[in-house]
């Protein structure tokens, strides 16, 4: 990654990054430049099968974008964001964190609230809201009993309140 001077200068070099015509104020074109044809098509084809993804931040970018700008441009900028993060995996021996699907929700929780009441008042309801108590902490749930699983995630058989069939 010493070849790039940051992650900017590799989305350039791999032609994800918007043109920039601009003249008199007017935006021309924000048309992309013809990169690595090879890296492009694979960071698309990466991005494309990352918006399929559920409950993940590049899904959540993918429908943000998309719901403005169109399917194609999200693309884009899905693939420009990979780019970003493989560069920094890359040039720093770092862990990758995913950030969840809520996370622009959870940015500006607020706005989220304006927007989903709006859209409810626009269906014809009435909507009132008032302060939810805070959730329980985790380690309520630790009554529940474990059961014989050995490998792998712990069965919610308890918790669903079935007979648990993975006891040995």
């Amino acid at each position: 990654m010493s070849a790039f001077a940051d992650a900017a200068h590799l989305a350039s070099w791999a032609g994800l990054c918007p043109g920039n015509c601009e003249s008199a104020g007017k935006r021309k074109t924000g048309r992309t430049r013809k990169g690595n044809v090879y890296l492009r098509r694979g960071l698309c084809q990466a991005a494309w099968a990352a918006s399929h993804c559920k409950d993940t931040y590049l899904t959540a970018l993918f429908y943000r974008v998309a719901s403005r700008g169109g399917v194609k441009k999200a693309v884009v900028a899905v693939a420009h964001r990979i780019a970003v993060i493989a560069y920094f995996l890359l040039a720093e021996p770092v862990a990758y964190k995913e950030l969840g699907g809520d996370y622009f929700d959870r940015l500006h929780p607020e706005r989220t609230t304006r927007r989903l009441v709006r859209r409810l008042e626009q269906l014809g309801h009435q909507v009132a809201l008032q302060p939810r108590a805070p959730l329980p902490p985790l380690t309520a749930l630790s009554h529940i009993p474990k059961c014989g699983q050995r490998r792998g995630r712990p069965c919610k058989c308890a918790q669903r309140g079935i007979t648990c069939i993975h006891k040995t």
